[in-house]
């Protein structure tokens, strides 16, 4: 499934892996996600974060709040993603074939994470004053449909 996505992507995904392992938590949700992004400083979605003055740090505290608060066991199994995250990843295909990208990109999970105004990682975003389109047409200025390093 990830062999479209970009080098930051995967590192995205194994990120929310590893911090769901940590956290003791029995699937990878958008929030876990949502940290992966956040510790990412390369990539497109970073720039874009960027150039809506979204500061990582706190981002990352409050993303850390929410998976605190969630229960956790000693010892996990093999992690699944939950059903959202499910989600995000198929809005972030969405969102690259509707840009003519042929790649997942950072970018990509971003706007998958913002595409459900349900979803926490959507909310958390939403807070820090990030909308859906804007966000997208940030998107189609830094990553056009030949970029492929995001």
């Amino acid at each position: 499934m990830f062999e479209r996505f970009t080098e930051h992507a995967r590192n995205v995904m194994a990120r929310a892996n590893q911090e769901a392992q940590q956290f003791g938590h029995e699937v990878i949700s958008t929030e876990h996600i949502l940290w992966g992004l956040a510790r990412e400083i390369n990539g497109v979605a970073a720039a874009v974060l960027e150039h809506f003055n979204v500061d990582l740090r706190p981002l990352r505290k409050e993303v850390e709040k929410l998976l605190e608060g969630r229960p956790h066991k000693d010892t996990v199994d093999a992690l699944h993603p939950s059903d959202r995250a499910r989600a995000v990843v198929t809005y972030a295909i969405e969102e690259a074939h509707a840009l003519h990208h042929n790649y997942i990109g950072t970018e990509h999970l971003l706007l998958g994470l913002m595409r459900d105004s349900e979803m926490i990682s959507a909310q958390v975003l939403a807070n820090l004053g990030l909308q859906l389109d804007a966000v997208r047409d940030e998107v189609r200025k830094l990553a056009p449909p030949s970029h492929t390093s995001g």
